[in-house]
């Protein structure tokens, strides 16, 4: 959390001119994160970082520019990750997410949504795809289920709906979850918000699980929305890991 007018300040400046370099340089990137949520909801909160969103051919890019600028840099985890200091400040650039699954591709670009920060023009990240990456973002530090149905809320009836159910594909058990959260959670929304079609094809998919087979092998796909509080289930219980797909 940024503590102090100075700081703010400072995190501020920092993000507008890296910002800056970027569209001076002509390099591909999407902000996400908390900004993207403010973009979308108009929801103001205190962050720490600013996320930035590029495809994985993007990032080496971005790194060797701003370390070219005298900027500190790192590649934190080459499956999805790397970031960008200035002190205590730092920029996170996003290319996959920790489970591999939302991996950052051209249509993201292609459905991306203009918008400035601090007068910088810039793209934010889609919605169908904030959507899809906070769906399995369910661990107990952090469960971004508030932050989903606040999204559903202020845009769910301008969302690309088979967008994010071919997003959820083989996972489409979290997205019916969300639903009827938001369906307790805005009883009196959910009607023209959430389409009926989407709900009943989900709901039927729930039910012909019971028309198919159980699995022969004990499988766990905890792990791909907590990697910490299922690992009993693994080391303890011989459930074996879910082979994760990625899109």
């Amino acid at each position: 959390m940024i503590a102090t007018d100075t700081a703010f300040d400072d995190a501020k400046h920092f993000y507008t001119q890296v910002l800056n370099i970027l569209n001076e340089h002509g390099l591909n990137y999407m902000l996400g994160g908390g900004f993207a949520m403010y973009h979308y909801t108009g929801i103001d909160r205190d962050t720490k970082d600013l996320d930035i969103f590029c495809k994985a051919a993007e990032y080496p890019k971005i790194l060797k520019l701003m370390a070219d600028k005298g900027f500190q840099t790192e590649l934190t985890d080459i499956r999805w990750l790397a970031k960008i200091f200035n002190g205590e400040h730092y920029i996170d650039i996003i290319f996959d997410t920790v489970n591999n699954i939302c991996k950052v591709d051209q249509t993201w670009y292609d459905h991306a949504t203009d918008g400035e920060y601090n007068g910088v023009a810039v793209k934010f990240m889609p919605a169908e795809e904030l959507v899809w990456c906070k769906l399995y973002v369910q661990n107990r530090e952090r469960y971004d289920g508030a932050d989903i149905n606040h999204l559903l809320l202020k845009k769910g009836e301008t969302l690309d709906w088979k967008r994010v159910l071919f997003r959820m594909d083989q996972h489409w058990h979290l997205l019916l979850a969300q639903l009827l959260i938001f369906q307790f959670v805005y009883p009196a929304d959910y009607h023209q918000i959430i389409p009926k079609w989407l709900f009943d094809e989900l709901v039927e998919k729930a039910t012909e699980q019971y028309d198919i087979p159980a699995s022969l092998e004990k499988v766990c796909r905890g792990p791909v929305i907590d990697q910490t509080q299922y690992e009993v289930d693994i080391k303890n219980w011989n459930y074996k890991v879910s082979t994760i797909k990625t899109t």
